[in-house]
């Protein structure tokens, strides 16, 4: 009788080793090694499986006709902004997010509304009863909807009940790390568990065309939990973002193979669920839009997420440093970014800030990556430290290169489309940068930081 072998998986990224570590060599994690049965699963090695001869398939040309995926809308449009459309049918769709963001209630609103609208949906929980789900529907006013529930983990269970009727066009499982497999030997929520699991629904959503989307866990790092292939194996990743200091929410792709990876979905949390914020700009300006008057120190800046221009109100404080070693904070912005403006405005405009402390925050608690907003911060910085204002009719963007220079940046015109929209006047941008179209914004280009600086400091705004 051959001997049961045993082999140690990583928790975190599924690497396999043959003898125990505290350290995982492939990742660098410690504590992350479980050991599993070799027999199926991750560990398992070609001589597991049985030896079938493959077969041939047909080769195709590449030049053909295309036909555009099938799209199934589900009614909220943030929602189906981020997917590109809606869900394809066939597809499988990783949802992330840390707990208690608002996955279940985002879900559970889009099975309600492709319910209303005639489609076949399952919700499938791990980790709620059917009474616990059934409340959180009444309490988004969706009790009505005619969803099929079940509670239940067993991954063939679940696909014997799929199977013996009509398949839908949505399957929800929340979450991925409660499923198990009769396939795998080891516990619910391993390496091995989990990609089994969701290996087996996705393949019953290519092989029926129902679209299935599972719920996966957020470590503290930020990451969906479990192995990284499961986000190789799906078409869709949707990061669900938020603050617990804050009432919006940012749903946003990372991965979308029917669809562009830089889109983002606005809703606001509310006791009746999550509402979608048609305007973005508004919820961050807070007020700002396009007054006149403006405190020192604070900018609006013309972001893009995707195809969608956001206005931003960036918040500079700059105060004398009683420390041996000013303070540089920011909040929603990346710190080393500081760190190089303020490095430019010392080197190459003469604005001393070696005795201040200095802190950065993004207003409404949105995070800035783009390095379109290094006009704005610089402007901010300069504003505060000179008490003068600046214009509250005014978006800024550009990019500020070491020299001093300022670059152009992408998407002008629908910036200045969208601070046009909103009330604003003017828009301060790079001077070389091209014209996108007409605007009636009364544009102010600059060549140099120094420029915008002296522009500034002279009140010749």
């Amino acid at each position: 009788m051959a001997k049961s072998r045993s082999s140690f998986v990583c928790q975190n990224c599924g690497a396999a080793s043959s003898r125990w570590a505290g350290k995982c060599d492939s990742c660098g994690e410690w504590n992350t090694l479980v050991v599993e049965n070799t027999g199926s699963g991750i560990a398992a090695g070609p001589a597991a499986r049985g030896g079938r001869r493959g077969s041939a398939v047909a080769l195709i040309p590449l030049s053909g006709e295309i036909a555009e995926a099938p799209r199934i809308a589900c009614g909220i449009a943030e929602f189906d902004r981020v997917l590109g459309g809606g869900f394809v049918t066939g597809s499988a769709i990783l949802v992330g997010g840390d707990p208690g963001i608002g996955k279940s209630t985002l879900l559970m609103q889009a099975a309600a509304a492709l319910a209303k609208a005639g489609h076949g949906v399952v919700y499938v929980s791990g980790e709620e009863a059917v009474a616990q789900v059934r409340l959180r529907a009444r309490r988004l006013g969706a009790a009505d909807a005619p969803v099929d529930l079940a509670a239940e983990t067993n991954v063939e269970n679940i696909l014997a009940t799929l199977e013996a009727g009509r398949p839908p066009a949505l399957v929800i499982a929340d979450s991925v790390q409660t499923l198990w497999t009769e396939q795998a030997d080891s516990a619910p929520g391993t390496v091995t568990q989990v990609r089994a699991s969701a290996q087996a629904m996705i393949r019953y959503a290519k092989k029926t065309g129902s679209a299935v989307v599972l719920v996966g866990h957020v470590t503290k790092d930020g990451q969906i939990a479990g192995p990284r292939v499961v986000e190789h194996m799906v078409d869709a990743v949707l990061y669900f973002e938020g603050d617990g200091g804050h009432h919006f929410r940012i749903l946003r792709t990372v991965k979308n193979r029917f669809g562009p990876t830089d889109e983002i979905g606005v809703f606001e949390m509310s006791d009746a669920g999550l509402r979608e914020v048609a305007n973005p700009s508004e919820l961050f300006l807070g007020g700002h839009e396009g007054r006149q008057a403006a405190a020192p120190g604070a900018a609006v800046f013309a972001a893009m997420e995707g195809t969608r221009p956001l206005l931003v109100e960036i918040q500079a404080l700059v105060a004398p440093t009683s420390l041996g070693t000013p303070r540089r904070a920011a909040v929603g912005a990346d710190s080393a970014r500081l760190a190089m403006i303020l490095a430019v405005l010392e080197a190459r405009c003469g604005v001393r800030l070696g005795q201040h402390d200095v802190y950065l925050n993004v207003a409404g608690g949105y995070r800035i990556s783009e390095p379109a907003a290094d006009l704005a911060v610089a402007a901010a910085l300069v504003s505060s430290l000179t008490g003068k204002p600046l214009p509250g009719d005014a978006v800024l963007f550009g990019e500020i290169s070491l020299s001093g220079a300022l670059r152009p940046v992408a998407h002008a015109n629908l910036r200045q489309k969208e601070a046009e929209k909103l009330g604003f006047r003017r828009a301060w941008r790079p001077a070389a940068t091209a014209e996108a179209g007409k605007t009636a914004l009364a544009v102010q280009g600059f060549g140099e930081l120094a420029d915008m600086v002296a522009a500034l400091a002279g009140g010749q705004t």
